[in-house]
């Protein structure tokens, strides 16, 4: 379905609507009066293929216990093969209401209490919480910084993974740096994962906004040995913008592994996902392609705008090139003030709400994450407004 790019120009109002992003800025900014360009949802409406099948679905008056049928495993295995070369069965799919449930659902399934599992920090916020919640020792191999992009600690990996390691949980693309892990990369950590005997849990929910020029790869999808010890995760929340349906997918390949976490999953009671986002799961990987390609194209419009815009105006912010997402890592150390400052600063002078870079553990300090997937009239909107607050 083809749709042209002024789709993403229209300002489509969100008030009102129970957005999180939109209406609950009191809540965690302490004002209403704030431009929000902080939760990682896009102002961006869906695709007109999902909206056409949830109203289509919608008339059909009865809306009992629903599966998942062969179509749905289809678009799935389709668009798997399409954009990443890599050939999965129907019995490796199966489904979670959200990519932070799955890590919670894995990391009960597959180790436990007191069980040590390693992140790289600055990373997504619950990465730490479904750790630590669950009563499992997080241990951390920060990401070093070389030549402007985040850069993998191979030897600091090792040293830790030598003192005993059950689960290693990789975000890729990194969020919040927006880092695409190359095939060299990816394959060195997970023969590091071979060598000690360490599950790997690969956050890969931004995978599909990988933008032009970049190519991602799953790293079940490289080796058939990496393939038997990963449990990957991905979602069509973020890439086509449908979070608020709660639709996600599990991809494990071992037959172990995914009978312990579908026991952990009957465990919770959990029984599958709703009507209305396996509609919109299958509707999106069966004809959201062209829209996504239009959509790429037009983030990619606005990461070139915002990096003009901070050379040329706030030079002292120096964001991190994003290879993937609609997210920007704004390093702000040069500034010369606390986070808590900084966060004042922005939400009381600039009247705009960022996320705190603290937020994402050692390393996140001094940085902000700015949402940048929104109208071009938005984005320059709220980089008008980091350039009052900090003038």
């Amino acid at each position: 379905m083809v749709q042209n790019q002024n789709l993403f120009d229209q300002y489509i109002k969100r008030n009102n609507t129970g957005s999180i992003k939109w209406d609950m800025t009191q809540e965690f900014f302490g004002t209403k009066d704030v431009l929000p360009m902080w939760i990682a949802d896009m102002d961006f409406p869906s695709p007109q293929a999902i909206t056409d099948t949830l109203i289509e679905r919608t008339k059909h008056p009865i809306y009992g216990y629903t599966a998942p049928t062969s179509y749905t495993y289809n678009s799935l295995i389709n668009w798997m093969k399409n954009k990443y070369e890599w050939d999965i069965d129907r019995d490796s799919i199966f489904f979670s209401a959200g990519v932070v449930s799955a890590l919670g659902t894995c990391i009960q399934a597959l180790t436990k209490p007191g069980d040590r599992i390693m992140i790289q920090s600055p990373v997504y916020t619950p990465f730490f919480d479904m750790i630590q919640k669950n009563d499992r020792e997080l241990v951390n191999s920060p990401l070093a910084i070389s030549e402007g992009q985040f850069r993998i600690s191979f030897e600091d990996i090792e040293s830790k993974m030598r003192n005993g390691l059950k689960m290693f949980i990789l975000c890729s693309p990194h969020n919040p740096g927006g880092r695409i892990w190359t095939k060299d990369e990816l394959c060195q950590l997970a023969e590091l994962c071979l060598k000690y005997g360490v599950n790997l849990l690969s956050d890969e929910i931004h995978a599909d906004l990988a933008l032009p020029g970049q190519k991602h790869y799953p790293v079940a999808s490289l080796d058939e040995r990496y393939t038997d010890m990963t449990i990957t995760c991905m979602a069509p929340s973020k890439t086509f913008n449908i979070a608020g349906l709660q639709s996600s997918v599990l991809i494990v390949q071992n037959h172990e592994l995914k009978k312990k976490i579908k026991e952990t999953q009957y465990a919770q009671g959990f029984h599958g996902l709703n009507i209305f986002a396996i509609d919109a799961l299958t509707a999106a990987y069966n004809h959201g392609d062209q829209w996504l390609t239009e959509l790429l194209d037009y983030i990619e419009k606005n990461v070139r705008t915002s990096l003009q815009f901070f050379k040329q105006n706030l030079p002292a912010i120096k964001p991190m090139v994003p290879q993937a997402s609609f997210l920007l890592w704004l390093d702000c150390r040069e500034l010369g003030i606390s986070d808590k400052e900084l966060q004042k600063v922005l939400v009381e002078k600039g009247k705009i709400a960022l996320e705190p870079g603290n937020k994402y553990g050692p390393g996140g300090e001094g940085w902000m994450r700015m949402n940048i997937g929104c109208p071009h009239d938005v984005l320059m909107d709220g980089l008008n407004r980091i350039k009052k607050a900090l003038s």
